[in-house]
């Protein structure tokens, strides 16, 4: 009788493991990574994108020096603004005028800040929503608000629900990867891309941008292929065997995928990212000869590599939240620009001329805009601008969108969004409509109903955003 009949589950994974990739794995899980389904499912519609990658803004990017101009701003810069324009909080004074211009770019003549002269060349491909409105001020309920649908903690991020909908083109690949920056965590940590309630796989996995993609994919020691092979069957057989003497425990499938799944990645994740491959051409459009641009340009060109090998969804964060310029707004948001603006360029110069924007949608955004007055936490430091959910910009291209064109209006001091009023439902919704999911059908049952992305709302697509 072959001796595996009087070993425990325990020992066996013990004595298959020392640098086992698919054991190694539970590192990536410990950091709440789990892999994704790994089968296509049929839209609801006919899907104008495959893919999104989302370029999220930690901190609130400042609408009024960025995306939506205020002539009226400047004319009253530094005098007492409108009652009706007034800061609720009281925590701002007189108004604070933009120091940057504002320019008419590509055909349509769309207004970009002089502070994105890379991006902005992308006008007639770019849609800027600047008629946002969210529910709080604070960030952790805001970021909610943006990533889930809600301002309650624990509720499904937009790429799980991405991924639950869709599944994946790409067996050897998760279909919902996340890109930390390296130098820390984004505010509100691994939640930015978590599956709440949904199954676990539907979680994002985290690739790195420095050293190995994946901690731990590959052996110390390597071994002969059918070496390795014999092991994960075996292992399988393992896993198999306990997951039916424990049916319905979601996150001991979620952990067993991961396992399978790491042996399918050991090639696809290190192909997928290795950089080197691309031209000095390439990677010096995304900034990656430039030290204050590598970093981003690294996970804007990582993203294009995912993408294009079927990846559904990726989501690229910044450490902290440095759009938050409570102080020194004016020269803390061009150094985020200094970092962002070419890597972003790069990718939708890349992303066109490969034939992928059509199919990729990019969305960028912050969880509230700034306002328009002046904030000042400390004497002798230069004003800054406080959180402001009442009216703010995000933009979307490629994908669908109707480009060239900005949709809904803040009033004349960027204060408060009034025509096409915008909330985060509708963009969801809008998000998924172009994938080819209907948020309404989109549900998953928990707690006694089917929930959805846009609950509790009446939302609607919004179809002028769409070609």
């Amino acid at each position: 009788m072959s001796q595996f009949n009087f070993m425990s589950r325990r020992d066996a994974l013990r004595r298959l493991g020392d640098g086992f990739g698919g054991l190694a794995l539970a590192s990536m899980l410990s950091e709440a990574a789990a892999a994704t389904h790994s089968t296509a499912h049929v839209p609801h519609s006919v899907p104008k994108a495959k893919a999104v990658i989302q370029l999220y803004m930690h901190g609130g990017p400042s609408h009024v020096d960025l995306l939506d101009p205020k002539p009226m701003l400047n004319k009253f810069h530094d005098t007492a603004p409108p009652e009706e324009v007034s800061d609720d909080e009281k925590k701002t004074k007189n108004l604070m005028g933009s120091p940057y211009q504002f320019n008419k770019c590509g055909e349509s003549g769309l207004e970009f800040s002089e502070i994105q002269p890379h991006v902005s060349q992308h006008a007639d491909d770019i849609a800027v929503v600047r008629s946002m409105f969210t529910e709080h001020r604070n960030h952790e309920q805001a970021i909610w608000m943006a990533q889930t649908g809600l301002t309650v903690a624990g509720r499904p991020t937009l790429g799980s629900w991405v991924t639950y909908g869709l599944g994946s083109e790409n067996q050897n690949l998760p279909s919902f990867v996340a890109l930390p920056d390296p130098k820390g965590q984004s505010v509100d940590g691994v939640r930015n891309w978590s599956s709440g309630w949904l199954p676990p796989r539907f979680q994002g996995t985290v690739f790195r941008e420095q050293g190995s993609p994946v901690l731990h994919l590959e052996p110390k020691i390597p071994r002969p292929q059918e070496v390795t092979e014999g092991r994960f069957r075996l292992l399988k057989k393992l896993n198999e065997k306990h997951l039916l003497q424990r049916s319905g425990e979601l996150e001991l499938e979620a952990r067993i995928q991961s396992f399978e799944m790491a042996s399918r990645m050991q090639l696809a994740a290190t192909d997928a990212l290795n950089l080197a491959q691309e031209t000095q051409e390439t990677q010096k459009l995304y900034g990656i000869d430039n030290p204050t641009t590598k970093s981003y340009g690294t996970r804007c060109l990582m993203a294009r590599r995912l993408v294009e090998r079927g990846v559904r969804f990726v989501s690229l964060f910044m450490a902290g939240q440095p759009w938050d310029t409570h102080s020194n707004n004016n020269k803390g948001t061009k150094a985020c620009c200094d970092r962002t603006d070419l890597p972003i360029g790069g990718l939708l110069t890349d992303l066109k001329r490969r034939g992928l924007l059509d199919s990729t949608l990019i969305l960028w955004g912050g969880e509230f805009g700034r306002t328009p007055g002046a904030q000042q936490t400390q004497k002798n430091i230069e004003f800054g601008r406080d959180h402001h959910p009442y009216g703010f910009s995000v933009w979307m291209a490629g994908g669908g969108i109707r480009g060239g064109q900005a949709y809904g209006a803040t009033d004349d001091f960027g204060y408060r969004a009034i025509e096409k009023r915008t909330q985060t439902a509708n963009l969801h919704a809008t998000i998924l409509h172009l994938l080819g999911l209907d948020h309404e059908i989109l549900t998953y049952p928990h707690d006694g109903r089917d929930e959805r992305l846009t609950d509790l709302y009446d939302t609607k697509v919004i179809k002028e955003l769409i070609t």
